[in-house]
């Protein structure tokens, strides 16, 4: 992060997930959308086992890949940083995780402040999580549809798929479950 880079407060809410599921970041605005991915792994939760893009007024962005050819339609996300997507407040794009689950997350600039403003806000660190609300679905549990289906089966021991999801996921999964200094333990 450059010294005299604007600071981004920015929410990430995962859509179609009800109650809400998100997070409230302290990010620099020249941070590389390479690195927010990164960011957004380490907030959600997620593995970072899939691919991703970012959309933002019709054009993709994400990371190039040996093995994936020439994509003419999508932009290098190395290129482009987050004051590049959303130089405004109230500026929003998307990024989606695992194209097969389809986790897409609506990240809206909701802040835009000086180094200076910011920093007794993050404390000389960044990225940073400042709030958030509820655990991250389980990785490859078949994207919205297939996340609430996972809790009606995990919240009824009668349901037909109960003690499948158990042996997979254990019985530590807790959906109301939100630890921010863990996050902001893995974001560092």
């Amino acid at each position: 992060m450059a010294e005299n880079s604007n600071v981004y407060q920015v929410k990430v809410t995962l859509e179609d997930v009800r109650p809400p599921i998100w997070r409230r970041l302290l990010v620099s605005g020249d941070t590389r959308l390479g690195m927010l991915h990164d960011i957004l792994q380490s907030t959600m939760g997620w593995w970072n086992s899939h691919l991703h893009q970012f959309t933002s007024k019709g054009i993709r962005y994400s990371e190039r890949h040996a093995d994936s050819g020439e994509w003419p339609e999508m932009e290098d996300e190395h290129n482009y940083s987050l004051e590049q997507l959303a130089p405004r407040v109230r500026s929003q794009f998307i990024y989606e995780y695992d194209f097969g689950d389809s986790w897409r997350h609506v990240l809206l600039v909701e802040k835009i402040m000086t180094p200076e403003e910011a920093r007794d806000l993050h404390k000389g660190r960044l990225p940073v999580c400042l709030e958030g609300s509820r655990a991250c679905p389980p990785e490859d549990v078949g994207g919205p549809p297939g996340y609430e289906n996972f809790l009606d089966a995990m919240r009824d021991p009668a349901h037909s798929q109960h003690e499948l999801f158990r042996e997979w996921i254990g019985d530590e999964f807790d959906p109301e479950q939100f630890d921010l200094e863990a996050v902001n333990r893995a974001l560092h």
